[in-house]
């Protein structure tokens, strides 16, 4: 089994930054991608940010230009650079991975269990 660890979450001021990380843990033997989805209240859940094994990463439109991701490939973890917040910003933003457990496995979604981010006008 694999886990999604979430950290980084937190209350912060508009323009304000904050980092996000998710550790992957368990059967790992190749992640074929790593993203951020959030979903606010009352809205449905949406791409933020995703980033293929060896590809180019890949924004939602209202978060280019504020928001980063990375990846840490020896450490399975992925980050989330986050700057110049908004109050539209606030959310559970989830960590998601593609992951083979083996070399004859496809690739399974997973999901962390969220971490809070809320932005103070």
């Amino acid at each position: 089994q694999v886990q999604l660890v979430e950290s980084g979450g937190g209350l912060v001021q508009a323009g304000g930054s904050l980092r996000l990380s998710c550790a992957a843990s368990g059967s790992i033997f190749r992640i074929n991608a790593m993203g951020w989805y959030r979903q606010a209240p009352g809205k449905q859940r949406e791409l933020v940010a995703a980033i293929t094994s060896g590809g180019s990463p890949n924004y939602a439109d209202s978060v280019k230009g504020r928001f980063t991701i990375s990846t840490d490939n020896a450490k399975h973890t992925v980050y989330l650079q986050m700057n110049s917040l908004k109050p539209e910003d606030t959310a559970v933003y989830y960590c998601n991975a593609v992951i083979r457990s083996s070399s004859l496995s496809n690739g399974i979604d997973y999901w962390g269990k969220g971490t809070l981010v809320t932005v103070s006008s």
